[in-house]
């Protein structure tokens, strides 16, 4: 067995994480996260891409069967190991603990409860759990959506969509109305001194250079009689691991607690659900328990 490695090059690799990250896929993401995860951060301006070359695969006949990389912070580092080579563990952790960013006490490695052979390679260089939470799923067999829109607002239709009012509304939805390109805007043309594209490039750019699997057909935009964007939740669609990836969720301030976030989700459960969804993620907000998400993700951080 003729196992080699290969460094991340970011312009070229994204399918090879996206092909090991799917056949290593398993419910409630026992074995590491789903495909989506690594991709979503690549595509977004939170993210610190300047140390990706640091992203390493492990593969055999040029077909990777393990990964090591981050997401964000930089520091917090993730695995992703098939079935059957558990052997190459060993090496995963110590080349981890070796070279991907963070100093000895700063650097975390995130585990799921399935990554035992990971676990057991990361005791023996003296890492131990620091701290652990839950996200939550849905689970399609157990739990129904049924939250109808309230009166007042009206979805927006894919091929309708504004990303100027789009961005604006994602800006304001996590928070930040009160500083940034979106201050104080009205909804009217800012004119030319104001450019959107260059302020906010993150929710922008991604709909003009999409991410490679995005599925932007399946996002849910709830918009207010004005017309203009108060709540939105993005989707991307894993058919071969019948996952609805469902990333991000947020609402406008001035429109929280009418229940639009619980209809994005009921209009998502209704689409994705006729295609064959098993799971649909969420997130740790107690809001995911309360609607009635049952199933847990363990995200388990080590330390040295």
């Amino acid at each position: 067995m003729a196992i080699t490695t290969k460094n991340f090059q970011i312009l070229s690799d994204n399918q090879l994480a996206w092909d090991l990250l799917i056949r290593n896929y398993v419910p409630c993401f026992a074995k590491g996260m789903p495909a989506p995860f690594f991709e979503y951060a690549l595509s977004s301006s939170w993210m610190d891409t300047s140390l990706t070359y640091l992203n390493r695969f492990w593969l055999e006949d040029g077909k990777p069967v393990g990964f090591v990389y981050y997401e964000s912070p930089v520091t917090h580092v993730f695995f992703s190991l098939l079935d059957g080579y558990e052997f190459l563990a060993d090496e995963m952790i110590a080349y981890a603990d070796s070279t991907m960013p963070g100093k000895p006490g700063e650097k975390e490695f995130v585990f799921f409860p399935g990554q035992t052979a990971l676990m057991e390679a990361a005791q023996k260089l003296g890492y131990a759990e620091a701290y652990a939470y839950d996200d939550m799923l849905l689970d399609f067999s157990k739990t129904k959506l049924s939250r109808p829109l309230p009166e007042g607002y009206h979805f927006v239709e894919a091929e309708d969509v504004d990303p100027v009012k789009l961005g604006a509304c994602t800006w304001k939805g996590f928070n930040h109305e009160d500083k940034g390109p979106f201050e104080n805007w009205d909804g009217e043309d800012p004119g030319t001194d104001w450019n959107p594209v260059k302020s906010y490039r993150g929710i922008i750019s991604s709909m003009m250079a999409p991410p490679p699997h995005s599925t932007y057909e399946y996002e849910v935009i709830i918009a207010d009689e004005a017309g203009e964007y108060v709540c939105y939740s993005g989707m991307c669609w894993v058919p071969e691991n019948k996952l609805a990836y469902m990333e991000p969720l947020c609402t406008v301030p001035q429109h929280r607690h009418k229940g639009l976030a619980e209809a994005a989700l009921t209009r998502h459960y209704q689409r994705m659900g006729a295609l064959g969804a098993a799971y649909m993620t969420g997130g740790g907000d107690p809001f995911y328990k309360k609607i009635g998400y049952t199933e847990a993700v363990r995200w388990s951080h080590w330390k040295r």
